[in-house]
C-alpha cells in the first residue's frame, strides 16, 4: 500500500503559474487545487486542511504578506512556502517574520521547489540558493524565545552565535567564517542586545533551546 501523498495548495493570480506548478509537482504530491486571490485561499484552506500552501508575494486584495499572516492565525499547521520574483532582503524578512517556512525564487523555481517542499515537511526553513550571499547575510529569521517573545537575526548572526555557543574565541570565529574580528564583536552585541542575555552561558542556553548546538559541542573548550 502507498503511503499518502503531501497535500498542497496553490495560490497564484497568473493561472498559467499555478497550471505549471501543478503539472510539475502532482506526481509527488497531491495538489488540492489552484486559487487566485488571498480571500479564496484562507477560505480554501480553512476548509481543505492542507500540508503546504505554495504562495505568490504579489497577490490580491492586499499582497501575500497579510494572506501568510491570516494563515498562522487560522490554519497554524500549514507550512507557507512563497514562491516569487521578489529578492530584496525586506520581502524576505517579511515573508519569515508573518510565518513562512520556505522562499523560493520563481527563477529557479524547477530545482529548488521540491527541495523546499521536503524540507518544510520536516519542519525546516528553506531559503531558495538563488538569493544572493549578501542579501542571504542581511534576512532576518524568526525565532521565538521562552515566554513567546520573538527574536529577529540574520544568517550570519545565526552562525556566530552557533560558533559563540560552542565555546569559539572572537579569532578563531573570524578565522572561520573570514571577517575581522571587529565584526564579530559588532555582530556579538547585536545578538546579546536581541536576544536579551548578558552572558556567554545565557547565550548557550539559548542555543540549546532552540537546537543551534548540542551539549557535546557547547562543552567542548571545558
Amino acid at each position: 500500500m502507498s503511503l499518502l501523498k503531501p497535500t498542497v495548495l496553490i495560490a497564484d493570480d497568473h493561472p498559467l503559474v499555478a497550471e505549471g506548478l501543478q503539472q510539475l509537482l502532482e506526481s509527488d504530491f497531491e495538489i488540492l487545487g489552484t486559487v487566485g486571490n488571498g480571500d479564496e485561499l484562507v477560505q480554501q484552506a480553512q476548509s481543505l486542511r492542507p500540508d503546504i500552501v505554495l504562495l505568490d508575494a504579489v497577490m490580491p486584495p492586499d499582497n501575500g504578506f497579510s494572506t501568510a499572516r491570516r494563515l498562522k492565525e487560522t490554519v497554524p499547521h500549514c507550512r507557507v512556502i512563497f514562491v516569487t520574483m521578489l529578492d530584496e532582503p525586506t520581502h524576505v524578512s517579511e515573508a519569515f517574520r508573518v510565518g513562512a517556512k520556505g522562499y523560493v525564487l520563481k527563477q529557479s523555481i524547477t530545482s529548488d521547489l521540491i527541495n523546499a517542499m521536503r524540507a518544510v515537511l520536516r519542519n525546516e526553513q528553506y531559503l531558495s540558493p538563488g538569493i544572493m550571499g549578501e542579501v542571504r547575510e542581511s534576512i532576518e529569521y524568526p525565532w521565538t524565545k521562552p515566554g513567546g517573545f520573538t527574536v529577529q537575526l540574520t544568517e550570519r548572526q545565526r552562525q556566530i552565535l552557533q560558533l559563540l555557543s560552542r565555546g569559539d574565541s572572537t579569532k578563531v570565529i573570524a578565522g572561520t567564517l573570514k571577517i575581522s574580528p571587529k565584526t564579530v564583536l559588532f555582530h556579538k552585541t547585536s545578538i546579546f542586545r536581541k536576544i536579551g542575555v548578558r552572558s556567554p552561558s545565557d547565550l548557550t542556553k539559548f542555543a540549546l533551546t532552540h537546537g543551534l548546538t548540542s551539549l557535546s559541542t557547547s562543552k567542548r573548550d571545558n
